[in-house]
């Protein structure tokens, strides 16, 4: 089985229950063709270098999964039908990133320096 990260752009007026839905959806797609679902990872919302579908932000979502290229094939058909999805990737990696993804890192990071400039 392949190893792949899928990463999907849901719309800005989605709430956060609905975004998760989306990604419960997408883990069903992948499970039910035999695939795996390894971690999943929930950005947050986040701004856009440019609008998208008159969108400025989107909730960013990112899923590692194990499996064969027809199951990723069905998940890239199911999402481009979908109408709340306004961008996705999906990438071929040697191995998955153990731990927090680079976007997690940077927003734990972030909210530090935070903590730390309200503090002082």
């Amino acid at each position: 089985m392949a190893l792949y990260e899928h990463v999907f752009l849901a719309r800005q007026d989605l709430s956060q229950a609905q975004v998760d839905a989306l990604a419960a959806a997408a883990t069903e797609i992948v499970e039910s063709n035999q695939g795996k679902v390894v971690k999943t990872e929930t950005w947050g919302l986040k701004n856009l270098a440019y609008k998208i579908k008159r969108n400025r932000k989107a909730h960013f979502v990112m899923l590692n999964i194990e499996a064969s290229g027809d199951v990723v094939a069905e998940l890239e058909r199911q999402t481009s039908i979908n109408e709340d999805v306004i961008r996705y990737v999906t990438i071929r990696v040697d191995e998955h990133e153990e731990g927090p993804s680079v976007m997690m890192r940077k927003s734990d990071r972030e909210r530090t320096r935070r903590r730390e400039r309200e503090g002082a």
